[in-house]
């Protein structure tokens, strides 16, 4: 059996219910003066403790209450304002929130003063508990703020409720086979995304992505408006990302089914080009992590230039024993701030070498623009192993063959 709430109101608390009887608010705008007070009651519950303890009845309320403006009569019509707002989405978890005319809170503020409370809890407060609870009991989603599927706002000036849905996330690693692909999609640079004759009309550079071609069946799968990709980094569109993959965390934009198959098979086109691992549901805090993750990364290079063995095996000797000094390339600053960076080689060994061409494997540190460490840029980076070398070199080919996050 529960245990009774006690309410044993102070003697200054009585007397603000007494200068508050007569303004003719709604008993849970009259509980609310005292919101702070008899914890596990409702508000009218507040209230008609405090009318027994003045041994006088609350009057009849205005219609509607100066305060709330008959706010709180009216939560079942904004519960099946909520039922139409989301009609159609899969949602079992919510948060709610409420939008109110500035004079009606000012009202308020001013009725507080007035009858000289210090135990109030606020119009806003009060309404969003209320009608988060009457949703519950007419949904049987869960309301509170820990990770909602979406968020109603009961806009009151407006008399509709404004839905936000929250995104849907997963997380994997993927492998890039294809020496064609860009990691996103990539508007056309000419008209930006629009459609032009450059693009064909598509507003793309590429005519897909990884994100795209990943992300295809489950957009379908949960009808999503769209996507956002995020990766642990990204390889040059003419890299391979080989190993255990890169990882990422693919976000699901507006997305009507939440209970989706993490085992669709790719489309058709995907083929041969890009496989996915280790998929999962994921959380929005999981895409800072990857983003702001700076692992190791091992590669596979290919160079053309003629080098002695002997050669090629000092130079990268003196790779390991010092830093290297690394201006933004000249392919990327037209995107990146211009400043030097320093990094290091952190592993390095020839694998063979043959007829004006010799493959190296690398572990560096995060950030290394191996392609400009091999050629040297113009010498933007400094050393780099053709100034180590002596002879100009070319980047092949480059595969990313590991990524050295926590997950390893």
């Amino acid at each position: 059996m529960a245990t009774p709430v006690t309410f044993d109101p102070s003697p200054e608390a009585l007397a603000v219910a007494r200068r508050a009887l007569a303004r003719g608010l709604c008993a849970e705008c009259f509980g609310r003066l005292f919101g702070r007070m008899g914890h596990g009651l409702t508000n009218p519950e507040r209230a008609q403790r405090l009318a027994a303890a003045l041994s006088e009845p609350l009057p009849p309320a205005a219609s509607p209450c100066p305060v709330c403006g008959g706010a709180f009569e009216r939560i079942p019509v904004w519960v099946d304002r909520a039922r139409r707002a989301t009609e159609g989405y899969e949602w079992h978890r919510f948060t709610c929130g409420s939008r109110w005319d500035p004079e009606r809170l000012a009202g308020e503020e001013a009725v507080w003063s007035e009858v000289g409370t210090e135990w109030a809890e606020s119009l806003r407060s009060a309404f969003n508990r209320e009608w988060g609870k009457a949703v519950e009991a007419a949904t049987g989603a869960s309301g509170g703020p820990d990770r909602p599927d979406v968020v109603l706002l009961a806009d009151l000036p407006v008399g509709r409720v404004e839905l936000t849905v929250q995104p849907l996330y997963l997380r994997g690693r993927y492998r890039k086979l294809d020496r064609t692909l860009p990691q996103t999609r990539w508007p056309c640079r000419r008209c930006g995304g629009r459609g032009c004759t450059t693009c064909g009309g598509t507003g793309k550079t590429y005519p897909t992505s990884v994100e795209e071609l990943v992300a295809a069946p489950f957009v379908r799968a949960a009808q999503a408006e769209g996507t956002r990709f995020h990766g642990m980094g990204r390889e040059d569109i003419d890299a391979r990302m080989l190993g255990r993959g890169r990882p990422f965390v693919l976000e699901l934009l507006r997305p009507k089914v939440r209970t989706i198959d993490l085992a669709p098979p790719l489309d058709p086109e995907a083929r041969d080009r890009v496989e996915v691992d280790g998929l999962r549901f994921a959380v929005a805090e999981e895409v800072v992590a990857v983003k702001e993750a700076a692992p190791e990364k091992s590669y596979r290079v290919g160079v053309l230039g003629d080098v002695p063995v002997g050669k090629v095996n000092e130079a990268l000797d003196l790779a390991l024993a010092r830093a290297i000094a690394q201006r933004t390339p000249t392919r990327v600053a037209h995107r990146r701030s211009d400043r030097v960076r320093t990094r290091r080689i952190v592993a390095a060994r020839l694998v063979e070498a043959v007829d004006g061409r010799f493959t190296l494997d690398l572990r560096t540190e995060a950030g290394t623009y191996v392609k400009e460490w091999v050629e040297g840029d113009g010498g933007r980076t400094d050393p780099s192993l053709a100034a180590m070398v002596g002879v100009p070199l070319k980047i092949e080919f480059l595969d990313v063959l590991e990524i050295h996050d926590s997950e390893e």
